[in-house]
């Protein structure tokens, strides 16, 4: 009989469990143990490699957590991690090494833009930035040493979307491995690895945790590469709590309706904002006034939780909106169910140089939105109260 195959809804909630019928815990329990009792040394060598040795290397509650988002992402194997930049950084230096080469969009993370271009150099490897959409600067950019195209979509903090299919077709090329994060997609809006990306990589502190309760990374892919990056992750040692992995499983089971939700306000917030006077500029993908609308709307399913937006008037002005707002928390961070705000300039791109963050489109009036499950109406309320605090255009111009 043919294996049915599961929507992402279902594979969010039972997605690593074993569906027979038995006698057991429905709810996940927590292996909270550092090491694992053996009954013999023959055992002890069988059982290195597995989730039954010492938690460094693997840990069962860990596993569940890992086979929901191979399953939700569609691909073989899954790997947890400490953090999100704990992901990146381990997966980046377990697949290239001194001498080697990335290429990298410039629209990504801060964190990831100062560990590309300031910490790989002092391991020797170079990285090169390009332009997030300008797919023939990729092509420019490689070389004969290049290991990894590194990629983002939608961007941090400007929305741009990436063409699954050039940058996956790009990679095969010339025999590269394709990296995407996809913190701000969720594999509930988009599945990067059906259009042939090699590792997709997630923050799971945002929306897989989804409650602003836990810190935790994961990367997803063929399973040859999980295991190379698991040999990496099980020598520095950034692999998850087992406690921590207990919470990111009863995340994931409420993702999908959590995403859809968010989905939703999103959209609202963002139409609100496209037509109010004193907004320069709108990002969000499922916007028609996007620039890549057709292609969002390809890849996607939903445009996702994140807004951003220009004010019209100063980086004063922005930072007054900013603090004006009662039901956008001011805080880092994004994708749990309260909506927040932020200043990239002051946050997630600060230690970006600002000739830098002027090429990426991160000027000192944008204003990132993660927009919660909260009521849509009360949120566009709680923006247009905030936006009385911002001069009018036309009085700009009278004085």
């Amino acid at each position: 009989m043919k294996r049915q195959t599961n929507h992402s809804e279902t594979k969010a909630v039972r997605g690593a469990a074993d569906l027979d019928k038995k006698n057991g815990p429905l709810a996940t329990p927590i292996y909270q143990t550092s090491t694992f009792e053996v009954t013999d040394n023959d055992e002890q060598l069988r059982a290195t490699r597995t989730d039954h040795f010492y938690t460094r290397y693997g840990n069962p509650t860990n596993t569940v957590a890992e086979k929901t988002i191979a399953e939700l992402e569609g691909t073989e194997a899954a790997l947890t991690f400490a953090s999100g930049m704990g992901a990146i950084t381990t997966t980046v230096m377990a697949l290239v090494k001194s001498g080697g080469h990335v290429v990298a969009q410039r629209d990504i993370y801060g964190g990831v833009n100062k560990f590309l271009s300031q910490w790989l150099p002092k391991m020797g490897i170079e990285t090169t930035f390009v332009d997030t959409i300008e797919y023939e600067q990729h092509a420019r950019a490689i070389r004969p040493n290049t290991k990894l195209l590194y990629l983002e979509s939608p961007t941090n903090p400007t929305l741009r979307i990436v063409n699954f299919k050039k940058v996956a077709a790009l990679a095969k090329q010339h025999g590269l491995i394709s990296m995407i994060d996809a913190t701000f997609g969720t594999p509930i809006n988009q599945h990067p690895a059906e259009f042939g990306i090699d590792l997709v990589m997630h923050s799971g502190t945002k929306y897989l945790g989804g409650h602003t309760d836990l810190i935790c990374g994961a990367v997803a892919g063929r399973r040859a590469l999980i295991e190379r990056i698991w040999e990496t992750r099980t020598t520095l040692g950034n692999c998850m709590d087992p406690h921590a992995s207990w919470m990111l499983v009863r995340g994931l089971k409420t993702l999908a309706v959590r995403v859809a939700r968010q989905n939703e306000n999103a959209l609202q917030v963002a139409e609100f904002l496209a037509e109010h006077a004193k907004v320069r500029s709108v990002n969000y993908p499922f916007l028609k006034s996007h620039p890549q609308y057709a292609l969002a709307r390809e890849q996607m399913a939903g445009g996702g939780g994140m807004v951003s937006f220009e004010v019209e008037g100063t980086g004063d002005d922005a930072r007054r909106v900013s603090e004006a707002m009662r039901l956008f928390t001011l805080a880092p961070s994004l994708g749990g169910v309260e909506s927040l705000v932020s200043i990239p300039v002051l946050t997630s791109h600060a230690m970006i140089p600002a000739e830098e963050r002027a090429r990426m489109g991160v000027t000192e009036q944008l204003i990132r939105l993660s927009v919660g499950i909260e009521n849509a109406d009360d949120l566009v309320a709680d923006l247009e109260h905030a936006l009385e605090v911002v001069v009018a255009p036309q009085q700009l111009s009278v004085k």
